[in-house]
């Protein structure tokens, strides 16, 4: 199985927590939920050894960070096994039809995987982007639900993967858990969205969610877009998987629920609070000692707000 690419990495800006009220068909349990009342910027980073393996157990000094070349004091660190809002974000279009096993597989060994009380929901999508919960249901824990709901449309049509995403990172800003993450399942060809690719890519960037894509492109004799897909990931901090059969294609969601659980966040207050919505760029360095070869798997940087969304 061909590596992940990791991308250099961040996160959102976050600050009070406040109950949230319960959906239908969840548990009533309140959890944490973030406004950006002050800035905070929370990146959602993994650290990773000479084999592409997640180190976990680090402390909070083997980190430093930059911002614009210009270091940052970190304020809050957190190294726990914490559940994640996860949007499943899956391709039933034509050139699914004859992968449904891998399909069903991949999300089972996933779930398998998870924190008992991560936040799940699936988006399903061809030339449509539908939600696989009922409509009653904004998230579930339980798997049964989740592989119904992939169940629920029979493959078939064109693929609207920018809409997919697009509505599958919409929907993660209801999620009660602050760490947000897309797993995105496709060969990155499309041909009947109504956004751009471009515009994608920019909601990506606004985004808190770390994006992990599994590229079906070599399971296939047409080509695809794999490279759209390496660029999504690299937004967001996560990783692309490019396996070359359908086990690989299992085995990369089991790697990617794993890295989930064995990552960081890092939250430091800008030295620049300047609302003036440009772009800024951040690196997060990690040194550890008895550690070689480690490598760093963060957002590359964020938009700073507005003078409008500032107030």
């Amino acid at each position: 199985m061909k590596r992940p690419v990791h991308a250099l990495l961040l996160a959102g800006l976050i600050c009070v927590a406040a109950p949230l009220a319960a959906r239908p068909g969840q548990d009533p349990t309140p959890s944490p939920v973030f406004k950006s009342e002050s800035h905070l910027v929370v990146l959602h980073v993994n650290v990773f050894n000479g084999r592409s393996d997640a180190v976990p157990n680090l402390p909070q000094s083997a980190f430093q960070v930059t911002e614009d070349d210009r270091p940052q004091s970190i304020t809050f660190f957190n190294n726990e096994d914490v559940p994640v809002a996860v949007g499943l974000v899956i391709d039933n279009s034509g050139s699914m039809i004859a992968r449904r096993a891998m399909v069903l597989a991949g999300t089972r060994a996933f779930a398998a995987s998870s924190h008992p009380q991560d936040e799940l929901f699936t988006i399903v999508f061809n030339e449509n982007v539908r939600h696989g919960l009922p409509d009653t249901i904004a998230f579930t824990r339980n798997r049964t639900q989740i592989e119904a709901g992939l169940n629920r449309y029979v493959p078939g049509g064109k693929t609207a993967l920018h809409d997919a995403v697009i509505a599958a990172l919409e929907h993660l800003q209801e999620a009660g858990h602050q760490k947000r993450v897309l797993v995105v399942l496709s060969d990155g060809d499309d041909n009947a969205s109504q956004h751009s690719s471009d515009t994608m890519l920019e909601r990506a960037t606004r985004s808190d969610a770390l994006i992990y894509t599994v590229s079906t492109a070599d399971l296939d004799t047409s080509v695809g877009n794999p490279r759209l897909l390496r660029k999504l990931a690299e937004r967001s901090g996560g990783a692309t998987y490019t396996p070359d059969s359908e086990k690989e294609v299992v085995e990369a969601f089991e790697a990617i629920a794993a890295n989930i659980r064995r990552g960081y966040s890092i939250g430091y207050a800008p030295t620049n609070t300047a609302p003036d919505g440009r772009f800024r760029r951040v690196k997060v360095t990690v040194r550890a000692p008895g550690f070689r070869n480690l490598s760093v798997s963060a957002r590359v940087g964020y938009l700073a707000p507005r003078h409008a969304d500032a107030q």
